[in-house]
């Protein structure tokens, strides 16, 4: 028996169970993980509440996580028993001691990125590269939008952004989270709690607005975000971190400026085995390069993971946190 985290209801923190569970050997296109670090989002918190509503119950949680192979299945080649693998996507189950994972959502993490750096940054870095460089190409001399800023996404993005050559203006909730947020690439931290962000974005651009806005907020953000998009600008709502959007009229993004909207998930980019591997292999290398810093400010024992809940929905948390079996 092993152990692993599990919800047998949706609901509060007070839900996620430290449970007793048999794992069992891997299938055909399997492998036997260890984890050695689980990785932390606010997709799980979804998970949780039944805002991404899981298949059945009781169910696994979590969608990040690192370890060693220690058992595959038939037909497995692509990796061996003794690999260092990391993965951030399904099915939900990375808050285990041990798990079995379909191994064509697993890379092989290369030598000078531990397993530690691994969980903290598949899902969020991942989820950076597919924002900047294929929902919206970013390129020299942009000037962007990034809410919550501070986040475990915006520090990646942030560095990520300002490496390609962007301007970065990014939201954040108190002056300690501003001075983080631009000691990470952010040139324009925004604490919005004090400051109206479409104003300051305006002042910042001379009237023009962005050409994309990245929100990770949602209810607490929106329809303000579309005013700070230049004409023909593209509006991406990748989470809800504050409630979700609700009911839009799609009139608004012409009235607005023929705007552009889009709900993208790192599943819909990393669809394929060389898109997951392409968009693995740039956040390795920005890493490796030192192009991105990793800020793991928060650790977790796994069997705690309520606590960990509590601590990033009450925004406690910044950059990534990591849970430990």
């Amino acid at each position: 028996m092993s152990k692993a985290i599990r919800i047998h209801k949706t609901g509060g923190p007070e839900v996620l169970s430290w449970d007793d569970v048999d794992v069992g050997k891997p299938g055909k296109g399997e492998a036997l993980i260890r984890h050695s670090a689980v990785g932390l989002n606010f997709i799980d918190t979804y998970m949780r509440t039944g805002l991404y509503p899981m298949p059945q119950m009781p169910s696994g949680i979590g969608l990040e996580g690192a370890g060693v192979v220690e058992a595959i299945g038939d037909g497995v080649t692509s990796i061996s028993v003794g690999d260092r693998v990391a993965y951030a996507g399904g099915p939900a189950g990375s808050y285990s001691e041990v798990r079995v994972m379909p191994v064509a959502g697993l890379v092989k993490v290369p030598d000078g990125i531990d397993d530690i750096q691994a969980a903290s940054m598949m899902l969020k870095g991942m989820t950076a590269r597919y924002l900047l460089r294929s929902t919206y190409m970013v390129q020299p001399g942009d000037t962007i939008l990034f809410h919550a800023a501070a986040g475990g996404v915006g520090l990646i993005a942030c560095q990520w952004a300002k490496h390609l050559g962007a301007t970065v203006i990014g939201t954040v909730g108190s002056d300690a989270k501003a001075a983080l947020a631009k000691a990470h690439g952010c040139d324009y931290p925004i604490v919005y709690t004090r400051e109206n962000f479409v104003e300051r974005v305006k002042e910042i651009t001379g009237g023009k607005g962005v050409p994309v806005v990245y929100d990770s907020v949602g209810k607490d953000t929106y329809p303000a975000s579309l005013d700070c998009l230049r004409p023909r600008g593209m509006f991406v709502t990748f989470g809800n971190s504050s409630g979700p959007i609700g009911e839009m009229n799609p009139l608004i993004l012409s009235l607005k400026g023929s705007l552009f909207m889009t709900r993208p998930t790192l599943g819909h980019y990393t669809g394929t085995r060389s898109e997951l591997e392409e968009t693995a292999n740039d956040l390795f290398d920005v890493v490796k390069k030192g192009h991105v810093k990793l800020e793991i400010n928060q650790t977790y024992p796994l069997k705690d993971a309520a606590q960990a809940h509590r601590d990033l929905e009450t925004r406690k948390t910044t950059g990534q946190t990591v849970m430990l079996p």
